[in-house]
Formats: C-alpha cells, sequence, structure tokens
C-alpha cells in the first residue's frame, strides 16, 4: 500500500533500504549509480519501480537506465506520458517482454487540470495500453483533491497523487479509495515530490482511518 521512494542517498544506503523494504521505487535522477550497482539493487528486491525524471539525465541515458532495470528485475518501470514515441515504444518492449509491470504517469507541478482535462489526459495514457496510469497534480483547493480521487471511479488500475500542503489528505486517502498504492519518503527531509509524507507518518494515519 506504501512504496517508499529513495533518493539523495549513497548506493550503500540505498541496498540496505531496499533489502528491508517491501516495496520501494529507485529514483534514477537523484541517484548516483553505476550499472554495476543497479544490478545489485534490483537483484536485492523483487518489488521495485524503476524511475528517472527529466534533469540529471538527458533521454538517451533515462532510456538506457530504464532498460538495465527492467534487465535487472525491475517488477515496474514508471514512463512519463510526454516522453517522445520512441523513447516509449522502446522502454514498453522491453518491460514486456520482461513481464515487467508499466506505469504511464502524468505529472503537473502548477494545478489540478479541469474534470474534462484530466479525463483527456488519462486516456493519453491509456493508449500505451499500460499496466497502471499514474496522475500527480499540484492542489491548491478542496475541489483539486475531489477531482483526482473522482479519477479512481473507474476499472483502470490507477494511481492517483496529490501535490503540496493541501494535496496531502489524497496521500492517506487514496489508497483506500482505490489507488494501487500511495508514495512515501524513506526519510525525513529526504522528499522526492511536494506534500510527500515520511513514510512511517503515512502508516500511521492511514491505520488510524482504517480503525474508525
Amino acid at each position: 500500500m506504501i512504496c517508499s521512494a529513495l533518493a539523495n542517498m549513497s548506493f550503500s544506503d540505498c541496498l540496505d533500504a531496499v533489502k528491508i523494504l517491501d516495496f520501494a521505487e529507485i529514483r534514477f535522477d537523484l541517484l548516483d549509480l553505476s550499472k554495476e550497482e543497479i544490478t545489485a539493487l534490483f537483484s536485492a528486491n523483487n518489488n521495485l519501480i524503476a524511475t528517472c525524471r527529466l534533469g540529471k539525465y538527458d533521454n538517451s541515458e533515462r532510456k538506457t537506465l530504464l532498460l538495465h532495470a527492467i534487465d535487472s528485475g525491475a517488477a515496474y518501470v514508471d514512463i512519463e506520458v510526454e516522453t517522445g514515441e520512441a523513447f516509449k515504444h522502446d522502454v514498453v518492449t522491453a518491460a514486456r517482454e520482461q513481464h515487467c509491470q508499466i506505469i504511464m504517469s502524468y505529472h503537473d507541478f502548477d494545478r489540478t487540470p479541469t474534470q474534462a482535462e484530466l479525463e483527456h489526459i488519462v486516456k493519453w495514457c491509456s493508449e500505451c495500453k499500460p499496466d497502471i496510469i499514474k496522475i500527480a497534480c499540484m492542489v491548491r483547493s478542496a475541489r483539486d483533491n475531489a477531482r483526482l480521487l473522482g479519477l479512481l471511479d473507474t476499472n483502470r488500475q490507477m494511481l492517483v497523487l496529490g501535490m503540496g500542503q493541501q494535496g496531502k489528505i489524497t496521500r492517506v486517502v487514496s489508497p483506500l479509495l482505490g489507488s494501487m498504492w500511495t508514495f512515501a519518503s524513506y526519510a525525513t527531509g529526504s522528499e522526492t515530490a511536494p506534500g510527500q509524507l515520511f513514510k512511517d507518518d503515512l502508516a500511521q494515519r492511514i491505520k488510524e482511518i482504517q480503525q474508525l
């Protein structure tokens, strides 16, 4: 239910983490890993997500890292929907060959789109027939939260996350309303997205709601 995002740490600390965590996301763009280290990480835990956002690496480098992670045993690979068609084709093809589940993701760090826009984005994400669609948007009002959570009223496998201070509630309740899981930081101060909660705090808040 909770996926811990691993970032801004040494390879040694990352390896120690994947050995004790049930589920984690490896953020290549926020780590400094060699191919050998990537192999070691994905060999140590068979329930890891391979993710590499734009910034540190160009698209060619990002694709190389993701393909290597898939070959090394990644359970999931995250691909941004706005990435070029050739990039998506190559990573999707490799993932399917290795039985690695595909997460097609969309992020808006400025706002939460309108309902019509969100429906269009979900349709766009579904074009590659991914296993899971992830929508993460900056939340600035209660209605933004409502629109995001409304995306869970579907037969599709979805991940829905609100970013920012006002979006924190979605990180707590979305897995209780049908989201495949939610994301948390592995350590306080190592958040990989605005509004992300520390994994132990998030687990406690989810437990409290479940006990109501």
